[in-house]
């Protein structure tokens, strides 16, 4: 046991919430640290947890809550912006579904969780500096408050104060060539209930699935190659992106009657995808990275929630286990690294995927069958993703 008897977590989003839990079961006392003033009900997209973040929140006891909230997806169906299926990837038989949920839902359900195992959670905590000494860290917060610790988790997203007090030179993410979009359409598209569609239009992607209330939720993906953060796309109206996404989709099925039955005021504007780069540093001294801090590896993978969640276990077995924090530290990073990387690779074939044209897609639609059947297997394309399974009892060695 590396001796932590207390950890600070910055950061109230997924990895927070999740962090602080696995910490706790390891016996160490977590506070979680949220920047704004209160929790993000309502705010960003859709996104699946799929069966290892399933698995790796059941050790939590916080699967149950997310399968509640969430929709099972037993299948994903790829289409053409003409409705013609171009394929179709069932989920693996032996695993349960990956589900499909608001974003705001999953925050809710993790922050309740986090909140009925008496964790301490404070909002209005924005993280400003660190003191690092040899026997305890010190965190800084804006409002003039302080707050010790035995370490500190970065579980603060993309944009990590955290990161940048690790490494000054840590790169920021970098910018995928697409604005994300969604929101609830209010119309219930054909559509079979337990499944995703992909539809690769012909001038942008969008994906949806229809909900049980009979409105159908989308995400939609717009090429755009000049960075975009989601404060610089808001300061355009809804009004206006409503309308430019109108005219993007209009030729495809069922993107123009998605658009048609969505409203300004329920159109979530992400601003452009993004993923990290391969960090050089994800720890120094008593500070360390989890979730999207370290390795966000884009919408598009499906996974991010998923990667979060089994991070923030594997952390707590490190620190639970080995008998200092720069080796719990060094085995964590050791355990986590090649994974994240290999699924942000993939995440980044998938994302030049989305920006395919006319000819592309018919190339597309003509091998797929083909592809399915050799090279493209759900079990060779999900299978060392969704398969991955964390004993919790087994020691961790250096």
């Amino acid at each position: 046991m590396t001796g932590v008897r207390t950890a600070l977590v910055i950061g109230g989003g997924v990895a927070g919430p999740v962090a602080a839990m696995a910490l706790r079961r390891a016996g160490i006392e977590p506070t979680v640290y949220e920047a704004y003033e209160s929790t993000a009900d309502g705010i960003g997209g859709t996104l699946t947890v799929a069966p290892n973040g399933l698995d790796a929140l059941g050790i939590l006891g916080a699967d149950e809550a997310v399968r509640a909230i969430g929709l099972p997806m037993v299948h994903t169906v790829m289409a053409d912006g003409h409705g013609k299926r171009i394929g179709e990837f069932p989920s693996l038989p032996d695993l349960p579904p990956s589900r499909a949920m608001w974003r705001s839902e999953l925050y809710r359900a993790l922050h309740d969780d986090a909140v009925a195992q008496g964790i301490r959670i404070e909002y209005g905590k924005r993280l400003i500096g660190v003191e690092d000494t040899p026997t305890g860290i010190t965190a800084r917060f804006a409002d003039g408050s302080t707050a010790n610790g035995d370490v500190l988790i970065g579980a603060d997203g993309v944009r990590s104060t955290v990161r940048t007090l690790i490494d000054p030179a840590a790169p920021a993410p970098d910018n995928v060539p697409l604005l994300n979009f969604g929101a609830a359409a209010d119309i219930a598209v054909p559509a079979e209930p337990d499944a995703t569609y992909f539809v690769f239009g012909r001038r942008a992607f969008l994906g949806y699935w229809v909900q049980p209330d009979g409105r159908t939720a989308w995400f939609g993906n717009l090429p755009h190659d000049k960075p975009m953060t989601s404060a610089q796309a808001r300061e355009v109206p809804a009004a206006e992106w409503l309308r430019r996404l109108r005219e993007v989709y209009a030729d495809d099925v069922p993107g123009r009657d998605l658009l048609e039955h969505t409203s300004a005021d329920e159109l979530f504007v992400l601003g452009s995808m993004e993923i990290m780069p391969k960090l050089p540093h994800w720890h120094r001294g008593r500070m360390v990275l989890v979730g999207d801090s370290a390795h966000a590896p884009s919408a598009s993978s499906g996974q991010g929630a998923s990667l979060a969640a089994e991070s923030a276990v594997q952390l707590a077995r490190c620190l639970r286990d080995l008998p200092d924090v720069p080796s719990a530290f060094a085995a964590y990073e050791r355990l986590r690294r090649p994974r994240v990387e290999k699924v942000a690779a993939r995440a980044a074939k998938t994302n030049n995927s989305k920006a395919l044209g006319p000819v592309a897609i018919t190339l597309m639609r003509l091998m797929m069958p083909v592809a399915m059947k050799t090279f493209l297997t759900p079990e060779k394309t999900l299978g060392p993703e969704q398969r991955y399974r964390i004993d919790w009892d087994e020691v961790v060695t250096a």
